[in-house]
């Protein structure tokens, strides 16, 4: 009889302990995800990637937005796409009102022209109009080629909290990954966001 009170006692004291070095073990845990949390490298920067997403730079520009959140906890990564010039836009818009006033003029030149105080439409309108599906076909798809040209920038700029820190429109190429996490990290360093750890831990 002895011999059992003596065991459940035993027993007892190794669950206690079992429990609390558990709960002990959870509480650890715990704080540390909430310190890795709050103490992340990138809390509180941002970095803007702006591509050309009519040049396919979508899928770099994603990879390197997953290397950056890995290699700087909570830092906030915004993709966009990048414009291209002014007078690329422009001339993009002149390409499509030309599409589609060589497709108007084909199909009914023979009720416009009138109203624009000609008696008769002109000789090429009736060359264009001979054979208007393989023009219209045409002017459509050489349209089309080089409206998409012209809204192409090639650009793959990364700003890091406004600041440009790599631009392939002035370098003509892409950034390797370890050379994005070294512009970040330097420019996050110069802030005091990561102060004299970040200079050491990427280079």
């Amino acid at each position: 009889m002895h011999f059992l009170y003596i065991f459940f006692f035993v027993l007892a004291i190794c669950a206690h302990i079992l429990y609390n070095k558990w709960i002990n073990v959870e509480d650890f845990d715990g704080m540390q995800k909430i310190s890795s949390i709050g103490s992340g490298i990138g809390v509180g920067s941002t970095v803007k990637i702006s591509f050309c997403s009519s040049c396919s730079h979508r899928g770099h520009a994603v990879t390197m937005k997953h290397m950056l959140e890995a290699a700087f906890p909570g830092i906030h990564i915004v993709l966009g796409n990048h414009p291209p010039p002014l007078l690329q836009r422009l001339l993009s818009k002149v390409i499509t009102t030309f599409q589609v006033g060589v497709i108007v003029i084909i199909m009914g030149g023979e009720h416009i022209f009138p109203q624009l105080g000609y008696i008769t439409p002109p000789p090429w309108h009736y060359f264009l109009r001979a054979n208007r599906y393989g023009t219209i076909s045409s002017t459509w798809f050489f349209g089309n080629f080089i409206h998409s040209y012209l809204q192409s920038s090639g650009a793959f700029e990364v700003f890091c909290n406004g600041d440009l820190i790599f631009s392939k429109l002035m370098e003509y190429r892409f950034p390797s990954e370890f050379e994005l996490r070294e512009l970040v990290s330097r420019k996050l360093a110069n802030l005091g966001v990561v102060g004299g750890l970040g200079r050491g831990i990427w280079s």
